[in-house]
């Protein structure tokens, strides 16, 4: 009986030597890998927790990076995309938009270009009905049809444009 415990305890003090060999090796690998990832300076020389703190920093630095990276991106397809939908009309919005003037309004751009009509609509994701109501606008109230109508979502904001024909009173008649 005896024996079978020193063989038991035996086997799990082999096994944690195992899993610690297997963690120190995976450790190092581990480390490894994250020191390729840096950029070369003189590493050698630092003691391995600065290493581990000059990686973190990096990282963090990188991490920061990244985040302005993605905000500048989001304001430039923000951008292009109001740009976009004002190319048609004589007015045209500078390339230094603030997004957020963009989703803090509903707005609506208007151009009457002999029978046709542009409509440009700007809005937020929760005024998306107000499209609904300018195309009702357009076609009970003014009698105008409606050529084209679409949309481009970008993040928050809604770039909606109709294309519309104005019926002359005249040709309604006859």
């Amino acid at each position: 009986m005896d024996q079978r415990r020193s063989n038991a305890n035996q086997s799990r003090s082999t096994d944690r030597k195992t899993v610690e060999k297997n963690r120190r090796i995976q450790m190092k690998a581990l480390y490894s890998e994250l020191n390729s990832l840096l950029p070369q300076t003189s590493r050698e020389s630092l003691a391995l927790p600065d290493q581990l703190d000059e990686a973190a920093n990096y990282i963090k630095k990188l991490q920061v990076n990244v985040e302005k990276k993605k905000e500048r991106k989001r304001k430039l397809v923000a951008t292009s995309a109001f740009e976009k939908l004002n190319s048609t009309g004589s007015s045209s919005m500078s390339s230094s938009v603030d997004v957020s003037v963009l989703r803090k309004l509903p707005r609506i751009e208007i151009q009457e270009t002999g029978p046709v009509l542009h409509i440009f609509l700007v809005t937020s994701l929760e005024h998306k009905f107000m499209f609904h109501e300018i195309t009702r606008v357009i076609t009970e109230e003014s009698g105008a049809e409606i050529t084209h109508a679409g949309y481009s979502i970008v993040d928050d904001a809604v770039f909606h444009t109709i294309h519309c024909k104005i019926m002359d009173q005249r040709d309604g008649a006859n």
